[in-house]
């Protein structure tokens, strides 16, 4: 199982004590979509990066089980919107959308002093945000 490991572009501003974190969990419909989903997963990663207010972010990819997770903390809710918003997210995303058996997203707040998020507690909420 490939794992991009916790990454944090930028430490949290003086005064933030919170984070927004969001996990991701995407499915594609075939296998012979994955090397694209990964690439594309990829330029998106290196989007993460460089984005404002991006305190933390991992992504662990099941190529053979068609699955793509990810694990991300921002500043604040508009942080992670306007990365989402930004390109080349916004395309990607977009353009992948054809190859997509299912996707799920859930969504609350952490300690900044606790990042990074554990994936098994990112794992539980994704399960639970499936039933």
């Amino acid at each position: 199982m490939p794992t991009l490991p916790w990454t944090a572009p930028n430490p949290p501003r003086p005064g933030t004590t919170h984070a927004y974190v969001m996990a991701s969990r995407f499915e594609v419909r075939s296998l012979k979509d994955v090397p694209r989903f990964l690439l594309k997963s990829l330029a998106a990663w290196r989007q993460v990066r460089r984005a404002p207010g991006a305190l933390g972010a991992s992504l662990v990819a099941r190529p053979l089980a068609r699955t793509f997770l990810t694990l991300s903390a921002w500043e604040d809710r508009d942080a992670l919107y306007a990365y989402a918003r930004a390109e080349p997210h916004r395309s990607i995303m977009n353009g992948l959308r054809s190859t997509m058996r299912d996707s799920t997203f859930t969504f609350w707040e952490a300690p900044v002093d606790r990042l990074p998020v554990d994936w098994d507690d990112a794992r539980r909420r994704l399960d639970a945000a499936r039933d």
